[in-house]
């Protein structure tokens, strides 16, 4: 059974930084490219990046370039978000998911992670 367990949420001020974690088990985690997927209050789902199998090739939304970073540790089954410069914008419930892309159709299989950008 495939389980995504998603950490690290909390409350940060504008400017601040967070790492999110994510616990994969139940499929070979080395095989999947990955994502994360957010959804702010009253929003809908917006994909945020995505990073290859290898971990060598991330990808991002323009909306977090250059202040956000995909990776992974194959070994540990983990993927992480480095969240930094946050911003109001980016409270959120974030997700990570199999697969680089968000279709129409993706419903979160997790209970993700709420991150909320506060003074």
């Amino acid at each position: 059974e495939v389980q995504l367990v998603e950490s690290g949420g909390g409350l940060v001020p504008p400017g601040g930084s967070l790492r999110l974690s994510c616990a994969a088990s139940g499929f070979s985690f080395s095989d999947y490219d990955m994502k994360w997927v957010r959804q702010a209050p009253g929003k809908g789902l917006e994909w945020v990046g995505a990073i290859n199998t290898g971990g060598d090739g991330a990808y991002y939304a323009d909306s977090v370039k250059g202040r956000f970073t995909i990776s992974r540790d194959n070994a540990k089954n983990m993927l992480y978000l480095q969240m930094n410069s946050l911003e109001t914008e980016d409270t959120a419930v974030y997700y990570c998911a199999t697969g680089r892309f968000m279709y129409s159709d993706f419903v979160p299989q997790s209970q993700g992670t709420q991150v909320t950008v506060s003074s």
